[in-house]
């Protein structure tokens, strides 16, 4: 069934867990990753195409990290594992393109807000699929 904070499971894997927290900052070291790589990508790519490819880093790094840290106990082949991921990520990239493109274009910009102004709209970009992403992972990636 679905895990929420309220209900955790029979195997203590809500958003209270420790597996959640390893998820977190696990994913918050990828999001680094994700976040700086496309500041130094931003030098010779438009701001677009720097979210898209900082994005596939940083789910690079997340893979890794949490096959190692988080899912260990999957049932599942690291090549099954990586394609689902894999999967999972491609909506979770369209969500954090799609947000990262509206703040730093037009929510932005009509608040009056110019300083800093493609930073904030990446790192919120970026945090958005945090849920449905653990979700997702911990039921299909790593079942």
């Amino acid at each position: 069934g679905v895990v929420t904070a309220r209900s955790p499971g029979p195997d203590g894997a809500g958003f209270r867990s420790r597996q959640f927290v390893l998820f977190l900052a696990t994913g918050g070291f990828a999001a680094l990753v994700n976040f700086g790589s496309r500041i130094v990508l931003s030098r010779w790519l438009s701001f677009s195409w720097a979210v898209v490819l900082a994005y596939l880093i940083g789910m690079a790094t997340a893979f890794v990290l949490a096959r190692a840290f988080v899912f260990t106990t999957s049932g599942q082949t690291v090549g099954q594992s990586a394609l689902r991921f894999a999967l999972v990520n491609v909506a979770a990239v369209a969500q954090t393109w799609l947000i990262s493109m509206a703040l730093a274009y037009w929510v932005l910009p009509w608040l009056g807000v110019d300083r800093w102004r493609l930073e904030l709209a990446h790192a919120v970009g970026v945090m958005a699929p945090v849920f449905s992403s653990y979700l997702a992972h911990r039921h299909w990636s790593f079942r």
